[in-house]
């Protein structure tokens, strides 16, 4: 499948916990019940999660092939608590999305 119907699998997938899909920053995006955002599609069809630095999901998303800090600028300045993870590990996309979700905010 492609990014975009990965995406869109994954938001079915959590619908049961109340996450609709929307849009931050003109990109797909997961909300949850409050309309936080703490997933989002990139461009190049990367997902990018919002985990919790120093946690063991965070270390382990850092650690999946291609995957990397989040740099939304695209200059260096990285947003350390989110992770992007690219469509070649779509495989652990709605766990990640799970833990996501499950993060105070």
């Amino acid at each position: 499948m492609s990014p975009e119907e990965d995406f869109k699998q994954v938001g079915a997938e959590l619908a049961d916990l109340g996450v609709r899909i929307s849009t931050m920053m003109g990109r797909p995006a997961l909300k949850d019940q409050a309309g936080k955002v703490f997933a989002s599609l990139q461009r190049d069809g990367a997902m990018v999660f919002r985990l919790v630095r120093d946690t063991p999901e965070h270390t382990a998303a850092l650690r999946l092939a291609g995957a990397s800090l989040f740099d939304p600028s695209g200059q260096g300045r990285t947003v350390k608590d989110w992770v992007v993870v690219p469509h070649s590990s779509v495989g652990e996309w709605t766990d990640l999305a799970e833990t996501a979700l499950s993060r105070p905010r």
